[in-house]
């Protein structure tokens, strides 16, 4: 499927609010309600649109404190990696997880309550795991950009500036 301009804004804007009504996002896209319910359907049978959720705010929720943590296993063999992938699914403190390159294997992001919650989970699970041979644990102070909006269509050009010298 090829998209084109109205799936485009459709996505973006499920993106930036998926709330939003067949009514009001036909509204914004100049079509009428049943091609619009049609495009969304077929985005999402098509495998553009995954799911829908809803972001929760950490602090409130309980979980202000977020933790990225660089995993390196001891042994970068097959079932080291099956191993540790299989037991980072069962933490429900772990909310991202990602093979990298470079100097370490994973990455993971975890949310905990404060910094007692997250030294039990990195004592009672993370660092009992028998595959993992080292954790280097970073505190997020402050978080200046979060989003899950990703960027679609043509990136625009940026063009220079002209200025007049005085």
């Amino acid at each position: 499927m090829t998209l084109d301009s109205s799936d485009i804004t459709i996505l973006q804007l499920l993106q930036e609010n998926a709330q939003l009504t067949i009514k009001e996002i036909a509204q914004q896209i100049n079509l009428s309600i049943t091609p619009t319910h049609d495009r969304i359907k077929k985005l999402e049978s098509d495998g553009y649109i995954e799911k829908y959720v809803t972001i929760l705010n950490k602090k409130k929720v309980g979980k202000p404190l977020t933790v990225y943590c660089n995993i390196t296993l001891d042994k970068q063999t097959h079932n080291n990696f099956l191993d540790f992938e299989t037991a980072i699914q069962q933490f429900p403190e772990v909310l991202e997880c990602s093979v990298v390159s470079g100097n370490f294997d994973y990455l993971i992001k975890v949310y905990a309550s404060d910094m007692d919650g997250y030294n039990e989970f990195y004592q009672k699970k993370l660092s009992v795991l028998s595959s993992v041979a080292h954790i280097s644990s970073s505190f997020v102070m402050s978080e200046i950009k979060s989003t899950t909006v990703i960027e679609l269509g043509e990136q625009k050009k940026m063009l220079p500036i002209n200025r007049q010298h005085s």
